[in-house]
């Protein structure tokens, strides 16, 4: 019993970390597509 109890609070706590993980990629990924928007936005008020 101990050793089932043991493997699910292993896994879950595997499953936190990952989740962990994924949510920091996503805010990376949004953030360089800010810069890429900011980016544009100041070629555009270059041009002009």
């Amino acid at each position: 019993m101990k050793k089932i109890v043991m493997a699910i609070i292993s896994a879950a706590f595997i499953f936190s970390v990952t989740g962990c993980n994924t949510v920091k990629g996503v805010g990376q990924d949004v953030s360089k597509v800010g810069q890429g928007i900011d980016n544009a936005a100041q070629d555009v008020s270059n041009k002009l």
